[in-house]
């Protein structure tokens, strides 16, 4: 057995091992690279220097200010209004409270960029709410869970900047106006879902709209909304940096937080920062062993190996795709979501581009999405167990109350995959990324 299978099997089989064994999955990354690197012979000292190299990246500045923003908003009362704008908005409907947590969380997510936030947030208000009218505990549950990946996909997202790193040469502006569209897709595959369920349930609709009611709460809501065109139209516009437009982001949030709406006092301002730097901690510890873990994929020359043994099953481009997909869902049923971008991006973008002919924006929100849906899955589906806490439901019943809504959101999951457009238009309009609508058909053959 030469060095290099040995290398493989041992960085690999090691770090399958220890996923089994419920190690922290930073560990997990980091002993499994040790590991590997004793095995090849390798200086340690290389794995200190690829880890200090994995954060040591001005992009990455960008996401702890995005986490302060989103908990500082989420604790700063502005659940309540964006809930009450989207009742206003979508509330009528039939299952109108269904349609109302689908729709905030669009509007939640562009706020707090994390699924687990929304869930927390909005679900303690909402899941109640629901019950009390007359849906059932595990249907608002599962309709709360999966529409809060919404948020993951509009900006500004700490994922996306994390993708936008691990890729090398994506603009995060780009990739924050590619989030809209699928986002809205998949809002929309839900809403559908919702609304069959409530028509076969004969759940109730809420008051009638009015659009004197509707813009009263969007300029209640205003100041919440505001903090998304400050990060979107400023990174987009060429006014700052993602850096930037999150450092002033966090400074917006705070005055809007404790001084407009009153949500939070100075005690609450200082839990909050205490919460994200635990959550930081975490971050960016996976990014740190998660670049030495790439460091060793490269060197063994997995990437390659992948893509090989990938397009050797297959040279039919929809079959690809679909394979790429199935590998994400899969890695998203055993791992959490930043060490899947960290750990899969460099192995699967090269054959999502060369092979696939896919846009690299695109293939981003591909990611995203299929991480968000492994949110939502057993047995590590952190979201899944908040939602079934904060809903006071058994997971069971959680899960089998979420099965229509996972082909809901995999219907939403192909149209991003075979459908370029969505996630490539708002960037092409805009100027951000070249836009070719001639681009390789995935049906087409393989030169």
């Amino acid at each position: 057995m030469n060095p290099e299978t040995l290398g493989i099997i041992v960085l690999l089989g090691s770090f399958l091992v220890m996923i089994l064994l419920r190690f922290p999955i930073a560990y997990a990354v980091g002993l499994s690279s040790v590991l590997c690197l004793v095995t090849m012979g390798q200086d340690l000292t290389t794995l200190a220097q690829q880890m200090v190299r994995g954060v040591w990246s001005y992009s990455l500045m960008a996401v702890p200010f995005f986490i302060t923003m989103g908990v500082l908003m989420g604790k700063g009362g502005i659940s309540d209004k964006l809930i009450a704008l989207a009742n206003s908005l979508v509330g009528w409907m039939r299952g109108g409270l269904a349609m109302v947590n689908i729709v905030a969380s669009y509007f939640f997510g562009g706020i707090s960029g994390s699924a687990s936030a929304d869930t927390a947030s909005l679900g303690s208000l909402l899941i109640p709410m629901m019950v009390d009218q007359g849906y059932d505990a595990d249907f608002s549950t599962a309709v709360t869970i999966t529409s809060s990946c919404e948020g993951l996909l509009v900006p500004p997202s700490h994922n996306m900047v994390i993708y936008a790193t691990t890729a090398g040469g994506i603009s995060v502006g780009a990739l924050f106006l590619a989030g809209y569209l699928p986002a809205a897709v998949l809002a929309v595959a839900l809403m559908v879902g919702s609304y069959i369920i409530s028509v076969k349930r004969n759940y109730p609709k809420g008051e009638r709209f009015s659009l004197v009611n509707f813009f009263k709460q969007l300029l209640t809501s205003f100041w919440a909304l505001a903090a998304i065109i400050i990060v979107v139209v400023g990174v987009v516009g060429g006014v700052f940096t993602a850096t930037e437009s999150a450092a002033i982001a966090v400074i917006y949030s705070l005055i809007v937080s404790v001084f407009i709406y009153k949500g939070v006092n100075w005690k609450g301002v200082w839990d909050a920062f205490g919460e994200c730097v635990n959550t930081l901690a975490i971050v960016l510890i996976l990014i740190a062993t998660s670049s030495a873990f790439g460091y060793c994929l490269t060197l063994l020359h997995v990437p390659s190996l992948a893509a090989n043994a990938i397009v050797g099953v297959t040279d039919n481009r929809i079959i690809l795709i679909l394979l790429l997909n199935l590998i994400l869902l899969v890695l998203g049923c055993i791992m959490d979501m930043a060490p899947i971008i960290l750990i899969a991006t460099p192995i699967l973008l090269p054959i999502a581009t060369g092979v696939c002919g896919l846009d690299p924006v695109q293939f981003g929100i591909m990611v995203v999405l299929n991480c968000g849906i492994g949110l939502l899955t057993p047995p590590v589906g952190a979201v899944l167990f908040i939602g079934s806490a904060v809903g006071k439901t058994p997971m069971e019943k959680v899960v089998k109350a979420t099965l229509p809504f996972y082909l809901c959101m995999i219907i939403a999951l192909l149209l991003v995959s075979y459908v370029p457009q969505i996630s490539t238009f708002i960037p092409s309009i805009v100027g951000k990324e070249p836009y070719i609508p001639t681009a390789i058909p995935v049906w087409a053959p393989m030169p």
